[in-house]
């Protein structure tokens, strides 16, 4: 089950401003990953379901997450459907992310007072999401749209939050440009968590990025 609730995981990401993407079907290494993000002061992941048997992994990582790491906040995004949902809300899922606005999902979230984040491409997918609950809608492909995008959903919604996934890069050029838009958050995945990263095993490196991108958001949050 879940140990922090939605509120508590909203909270967490609007502060820190960001949320490593990650998938990888290795235990061990995923766990590695996971440190290294966490060393370097992340307080989120989103494990990415893409896999067979994804889900077992997911299940390791958690109790990884919750004997060595206090503090971390474990997610599962590319859920599809309701069912998948609820069987990583069994595995301790915090926060349930998905590539499109489904409106079953929303339910069995709802239920157990899990924050989900959904894919949304219009104005209209977002007030639909935000009448069914979401606190963060996410901006999904984000490379598509945009901070120009970003910017025109908070004219007439300025209490919309937004995490853009797709097109965030840890530069500052990037990040500003996002944050300055009016973003609550950021998803990152092989921008910040890149398959040389993966191949050469270089977990003290991925921390120093994790760490460099964390400090670029706080200084243009607070801008």
């Amino acid at each position: 089950m879940a140990q922090y609730s939605r509120l508590e995981v909203t909270s967490v990401m609007k502060e820190t401003g960001m949320v490593p993407l990650f998938f990888h079907r290795d235990i061990e290494l995923s766990k590695n990953v996971l440190k290294a993000c966490y060393d370097g002061g992340a307080r989120l992941m989103e494990f990415t379901s893409r896999g067979d048997f994804a889900h077992e992994v997911f299940g390791e990582l958690v109790k990884y997450a919750n004997a060595n790491l206090p503090g971390m906040i474990l997610g599962v995004g590319s859920v599809t459907d309701a069912a998948a949902a609820s069987l990583y809300m069994q595995l301790g899922a915090n926060f349930v992310v998905t590539p499109v606005l489904r409106e079953d999902i929303a339910v069995v979230c709802n239920r157990r007072k899990v924050l989900w984040s959904p894919g949304c491409g219009t104005l209209t997918e977002i007030a639909r999401a935000e009448e069914l609950g979401c606190e963060i809608v996410k901006l999904f492909p984000g490379d598509i749209y945009g901070p120009q995008f970003v910017k025109g959903v908070k004219g007439p919604q300025p209490w919309t939050s937004i995490m853009p996934t797709g097109g965030v890069s840890p530069t500052e050029e990037n990040l500003k440009a996002w944050f300055d838009a009016g973003v609550t958050c950021v998803g990152m995945g092989s921008q910040l968590i890149s398959k040389d990263v993966l191949a050469n095993k270089d977990f003290k490196g991925l921390e120093a990025k994790v760490r460099e991108a964390l400090d670029i958001i706080k200084k243009v949050q607070n801008k």
